[in-house]
């Protein structure tokens, strides 16, 4: 076989090569935008990379030019002090007794959602007047009211039983609790609970 020139088989290689890439011309078009952007942003980071470094460079240079205090006068650590110095900030001042006064006209009170998390048990209801109510001393206690163990109860408790008990066992509740206790809320959801029975 004879062998073509050098220049012959660079050139028909190169014929080749442009043959292949004309085939792959189609897949190349489509992914070419993507390549070009991301090789756009490989170079733009790498700029910035080498930029940041370089000013690191230059803030070292700057630092050993200039020794700027490092601590400054206002900070004072625990390790500074004399032995028992302690700084001891002034307690605020009660700006008068009026302020006094108004803290103890406020009763401490468990809030206007207590009803629904504090049994009875747990707390004394109080009348206007200041006088505690009985807690039900010599008032029998139906038997629906020792079933539901309604002495231990919360609101939100209570509400969740109504709807299984009859009209009688209602009424039963609402008189005891009017014997006894006569929270507002407990007698309220009671008889609007008895309203809504009868109504059926």
């Amino acid at each position: 076989m004879i062998r073509p020139p050098f220049m012959a088989r660079v050139a028909a290689g190169m014929a080749i090569t442009a043959y292949e890439e004309a085939l792959k011309l189609p897949s190349t078009a489509v992914t070419f935008p993507m390549t070009a952007i991301s090789q756009v942003l490989q170079t733009t980071m790498r700029v910035q990379q080498s930029m940041t470094a370089l000013a690191i460079k230059g803030d070292q240079a700057f630092c050993l030019f200039d020794r700027a205090e490092e601590k400054p006068s206002w900070a004072v650590f625990d390790d500074d002090r004399a032995d028992g110095e302690v700084d001891v900030e002034p307690a605020p001042e009660t700006s008068s007794a009026t302020d006094a006064a108004d803290t103890d006209a406020r009763p401490a009170t468990p809030g206007r959602f207590a009803l629904y998390s504090t049994s009875p048990s747990d707390a004394r209801t109080e009348s206007p007047s200041g006088t505690e109510t009985p807690t039900g001393g010599n008032v029998p206690v139906p038997a629906v009211a020792e079933e539901l163990d309604y002495a231990a109860l919360t609101l939100a408790q209570l509400r969740s039983r109504l709807r299984a008990l009859s009209v009688e066992d209602l009424t039963a509740l609402l008189e005891y609790e009017e014997r006894t206790t006569a929270r507002a809320p407990f007698q309220t959801m009671l008889a609007n609970r008895i309203t809504a029975a009868k109504a059926k």
